[in-house]
């Protein structure tokens, strides 16, 4: 498997948030982490990414540990790319910019050739000049998923994305990131709280707090 979670547990503070979960995924899959609030879905994905340290259990990414008994992994050596429930776009930067942060080291041309890629992928094209002040939801949204794309993750974590869009644009983005996805092969993990976003998104679905 591409990513196997064994006996993972965590807790902030006195407070168990997450025990003995284990799990396995296979490069290039869409996998749907479904729960109700306070389950641990987006505590999680910090997990995964490298952003908490579990107090139990191990992790391999592509054949590479990533944390265990003994070892731990940096967030920023993981390559793994994380679009939080608000994107967390820099205001300051135009959707091009924005975009091009998240190029790794490159030379000039090829990373015009990413975002260009990117920013055609994700309809935006005509958009590249423009401020996340000046776009929609769904603009922002796919602007912050292709930031995540341009640095070439390993795994992709997408915490709620559909919950700031109306229910037409929702249903619209569902289409198109399945079609993006499986298009790039990337290896995808969403958090969610909407059955309807597991069903037509993921080839698998895990619950927590079941």
């Amino acid at each position: 498997m591409y990513l196997k979670l064994n006996d993972l547990s965590f807790q902030y503070d006195d407070q168990q948030l997450i025990h003995s979960f284990s799990c396995a995924i296979e490069k290039g899959s869409i996998t749907a982490v479904l729960g109700s609030s306070g389950s641990g879905k987006s505590t999680l994905l910090r997990l995964i990414c490298g952003l908490e340290k579990p107090i139990e259990g191990s992790m391999t990414l592509d054949q590479k540990v990533m944390f265990d008994n003994a070892h731990f992994t940096e967030a920023h050596c993981r390559q793994i790319g994380l679009v939080f429930q608000d994107y967390a776009l820099f205001p300051h930067l135009t959707v091009r910019k924005n975009i091009e942060y998240g190029v790794r080291k490159s030379s000039v041309l090829r990373k015009k050739e990413i975002v260009d890629r990117l920013l055609k992928m994700v309809e935006l094209t005509q958009d590249a000049d423009k401020y996340p002040s000046q776009c929609s939801g769904g603009m922002q949204q796919r602007v912050a998923i292709a930031r995540a794309l341009a640095n070439e993750p390993k795994l992709l974590l997408l915490d709620e994305p559909f919950s700031n869009l109306d229910q037409q644009l929702k249903d619209r983005m569902r289409i198109l990131m399945k079609q993006w996805f499986k298009e790039q092969g990337v290896t995808v993990i969403i958090v969610t709280h909407d059955q309807q976003d597991a069903a037509m998104l993921a080839d698998q679905i895990i619950v927590l707090g079941a």
